[in-house]
């Protein structure tokens, strides 16, 4: 297959968070190490792009503790993310590590979410792929939760893990700290969780 977007929204915004799962290691503040991709290149190009839709944090992370990011496209407005250039190997291996698989062979539900837009893999958390655009004539995919965000109850995230997707979001958008304060803040899962003051005392210190 030729190379793909892979479309992040959580803490894969973050090119080091991103390079875990590439080359493998642990991330700083997480308390899970990953294999890596069985190709380790950087990514060929990342780009800063809006999606429909919107994020939201449920469930409880094994890897950071706290709410996990999930992607919901029928959530209103556009959600903030960056898509990184891969090829279809990498973006398999990198799936795997997310699904709690070994990386190292090669996804059919990859074929699938390309042609009609949606593969559900599995139950889990990130077992449903999403075709959610396009881009220089490639798919952008993504994963995410098979559920909507209405469905499950928000949990709020772990301080590292809203970092890294602070982080993120100013190493791919350029945002200054008051608007990445602002999206963060009204994220479902940190709304109403998180005070606004201690957002943007996370964020500062990114």
């Amino acid at each position: 297959m030729p190379p793909l977007w892979y479309v992040a929204y959580g803490s894969n915004m973050s090119a080091a968070r991103l390079g875990c799962y590439l080359t493998g290691g642990r991330p700083m503040g997480g308390l899970r190490s990953y294999p890596g991709c069985r190709d380790g290149r950087p990514p060929r190009r990342s780009a800063a792009v809006l999606v429909p839709g919107g994020v939201y944090f449920a469930g409880e992370s094994r890897a950071w503790t706290g709410g996990m990011a999930f992607y919901d496209p029928e959530l209103p407005g556009t959600a903030a993310a960056r898509a990184w250039l891969l090829t279809s190997e990498q973006f398999a291996d990198l799936a795997a590590q997310e699904m709690y698989r070994s990386p190292g062979a090669d996804l059919a539900g990859v074929a699938t979410a390309v042609a009609t837009g949606r593969a559900t893999l599995g139950p889990g958390r990130y077992e449903t792929l999403l075709r959610v655009g396009t881009r220089d004539g490639l798919p952008m995919l993504t994963f995410t939760a098979p559920h909507h965000a209405g469905d499950v109850e928000w949990n709020a995230p772990a301080p590292a893990y809203l970092g890294m997707l602070a982080a993120g979001l100013r190493e791919a958008h350029g945002w200054p700290v008051e608007r990445i304060v602002d999206h963060l803040s009204g994220l479902r899962g940190v709304a109403g969780r998180w005070e606004r003051t201690a957002v943007a005392d996370l964020v500062a210190t990114c």
